[in-house]
């Protein structure tokens, strides 16, 4: 796997900060331009368990690493494809969720655990390559951040104008690793 892959699976899981951030920007309004306490520690925490939950499922996955490697294409396959396809369809079939501008530490800890979810899986695609998993962990974790924090200030700014699917593209992206990650291992 190369760093490239790593900026694009993190891209694709910061879907979810973004569009949550987004909102939460939107719902804040004109007084969301001057707020930075709140929106930093938002984007802290989301950053964090983004990071955070490969790591915890790539040390599970490293107990099996013999039995993985076999397979890990397949699973990268798979565990991409699940979760970025779960994203799309959710993106075309969920309702819109009502976001309120309103900021407390549980409802923050709330949304970082729900939008990190799907970061879980992600680990097991790490333990063929164990001399990346920290380098992974802090792109992931940081471009979350960064993310969260852009679309914070970009919802404040924007409001209700503008609408992006941003689950759907983080969807596409993750199944689009998942298959490059499977080609490679087959062709290479």
């Amino acid at each position: 796997m190369d760093i490239y892959s790593i900026i694009l699976i993190a891209i694709g899981l910061a879907m979810d900060c973004l569009s949550v951030s987004l909102a939460k920007g939107i719902a804040s309004g004109k007084k969301g331009l001057r707020m930075i306490g709140w929106p930093v520690l938002m984007a802290f925490l989301f950053g964090a368990f983004q990071g955070g939950m490969p790591l915890i499922s790539f040390y599970a996955g490293s107990l099996f690493a013999e039995t993985i490697s076999a397979i890990d294409h397949w699973i990268a396959l798979v565990l991409l494809s699940v979760i970025g396809g779960k994203m799309v369809w959710d993106s075309l079939h969920g309702e819109e969720e009502e976001h309120q501008a309103e900021f407390r530490i549980g409802a923050l800890l709330l949304l970082a655990i729900a939008t990190s979810i799907d970061a879980l899986a992600t680990g097991i695609i790490f333990v063929p390559v164990p001399e990346i998993i920290w380098v992974g962990v802090a792109i992931i974790g940081g471009v979350s951040f960064m993310f969260s924090i852009a679309g914070f200030y970009l919802g404040a700014f924007l409001g209700k104008h503008i609408h992006l699917n941003m689950e759907l593209i983080g969807g596409i992206i993750l199944i689009g690793i998942g298959v490059k990650i499977f080609l490679e291992h087959m062709l290479g």
